[in-house]
């Protein structure tokens, strides 16, 4: 039974997500279509290539997975189809791709549209369905679309590094609020050169040791541990971090807007200082 993973910023409010599924199972019965997330931040690129990035890598390889997300932030001429360490990725060509890989896909094909269609969610959704159904037959990624795409690139959102510092973006907030930053453990480690450090956000927020668990302080203390993905991330215990400390995920589309940007930033910014 083929597994197929289903991420959208379509949101839970309609019929969509449900008539999406009917779409894929018409295609083949067989698909086991995992939920990963529907309520993505319309636009927000960083956000979803996270949450599609760590999704993707714990699944077996094999595996197809569906990303609806910013499908129609340009009109579709063709759809993608790419296949990377053993993984089927389908998604529009919006440079989302290799955001979620941070490298150019391995094997990439486009998926060829009518234009006599309404290129709307559905039609896109059977397209896609077409193409994991001939891949699960055995057919070749080239002898289903065109491999001699070029396809839209965008670059993924990295921390900013100096001799003495790290400076990151908030790139999700999760359920309880917690904050995640784009800033690895590995980065980090990397950077910190075992040097005594602080965390520093909002101006005047310090955080100088790195927790392992919630549990780690009092309860309405503020924390930084690295969470399951291996992220730098801001919480506070049995608290709400984002809302108790004012900050506040990045966001591209504010990167147009530079006077309103700038207000921002410290909400949307945390710099890690090495001493």
């Amino acid at each position: 039974m083929p597994l197929l993973t289903f991420t959208s910023d379509i949101g839970q409010q309609d019929f969509l997500i449900g008539a999406v599924k009917g779409q894929l199972l018409q295609s083949n019965a067989q698909f086991n279509v995992v939920d990963i997330s529907h309520n993505l931040s319309p636009f927000n690129y960083p956000q979803a290539a996270y949450v599609c990035r760590n999704a993707i890598k714990n699944f077996p390889i094999g595996t197809f997975h569906l990303i609806l997300v910013n499908l129609f932030d340009e009109k579709p001429e063709h759809l993608l189809l790419a296949e990377h360490d053993g993984h089927y990725i389908g998604c529009a060509d919006n440079g989302l791709l290799t955001m979620i890989l941070e490298e150019v896909p391995q094997k990439v094909a486009a998926l060829a549209l009518d234009h006599t269609q309404q290129k709307n969610t559905l039609y896109c959704t059977s397209v896609f369905a077409r193409a994991f159904t001939d891949i699960h037959k055995g057919k070749k990624l080239e002898d289903i679309g065109d491999a001699g795409i070029s396809i839209h690139v965008k670059n993924p959102l990295r921390p900013m590094f100096g001799n003495d510092y790290i400076e990151g973006q908030i790139i999700f907030i999760d359920n309880f609020e917690n904050v995640i930053v784009n800033i690895h453990k590995e980065e980090f480690e990397t950077q910190r050169k075992d040097r005594p450090f602080k965390i520093v956000f909002k101006r005047d927020e310090v955080i100088d040791k790195i927790s392992d668990t919630y549990a780690d302080v009092n309860e309405g203390e503020k924390l930084a541990l690295f969470n399951s993905a291996g992220y730098l991330e801001i919480a506070i215990n049995k608290g709400n971090a984002a809302g108790l400390l004012g900050l506040q995920g990045f966001s591209e589309k504010q990167l147009q807007q530079s006077q309103y940007m700038n207000s921002r930033l410290f909400y949307q910014m945390v710099k890690v200082y090495f001493e």
